[in-house]
C-alpha cells in the first residue's frame, strides 16, 4: 500500500528544512547556477554545497546537467519557483503582522482595538492565551 499523501508531503518539506537548501532553490528559482555560482552565492564549503545539493537531487527537486567540465543545476519544475514565492508572502504577512504588534507595544498599548494592519493586541492576546482554559476565569 502507498503511503498517505500528507506522509509524503512532510518528507517533501523536510527537505525545504535546510536554510542552505532553501537558499539554493531561491537561487534556482531564478535561473540555472553552475556550483561555482551556487557556491559563491550560498556561503558554503564545496563538500557541505555538494551535500545539500545531493539532498535536493535525491529528493527530485533539481537537476543537474554537464556542460564539459561544468555541472549545471536547475529545479524540475516551475512550481517549486511558485512555491518559493508563495512562501515569501506568506512570511511577508507573518512578518507585517509582528510588525503590527511591535508597533502597538511601543505605544504601550493605545491602539487595543485595530492597528493599521488588523492585527492588534487583541489578536495577540487570542493567540498567546494557554488552550484548554477559559479566558479570564485562572482555571
Amino acid at each position: 500500500m502507498s503511503e498517505p499523501l500528507y506522509k509524503l508531503k512532510a518528507e517533501f518539506f523536510k527537505t525545504l528544512g535546510h536554510p542552505a537548501r532553501v537558499r539554493i532553490l531561491e537561487l534556482l528559482s531564478e535561473r540555472d547556477h553552475t556550483v561555482a555560482e551556487l557556491l559563491l552565492e550560498v556561503g558554503l564549503e564545496s563538500s557541505n554545497l555538494s551535500q545539500q545539493l545531493g539532498v535536493l537531487r535525491r529528493t527530485g527537486v533539481v537537476t543537474a546537467r554537464k556542460d564539459g567540465n561544468t555541472v549545471i543545476y536547475s529545479i524540475t519544475s516551475p512550481l517549486i519557483a511558485e512555491l518559493m514565492a508563495v512562501a515569501r508572502r506568506v512570511l511577508t504577512g507573518m512578518l507585517s503582522g509582528q510588525v503590527a504588534m511591535l508597533e502597538d507595544l511601543r505605544a504601550g498599548g493605545r491602539r487595543r482595538t485595530g492597528s493599521r494592519s488588523g492585527h492588534g493586541l487583541d489578536r495577540q492576546n487570542h493567540a498567546t492565551r494557554p488552550r484548554g482554559r477559559k479566558h479570564g476565569t485562572g482555571a
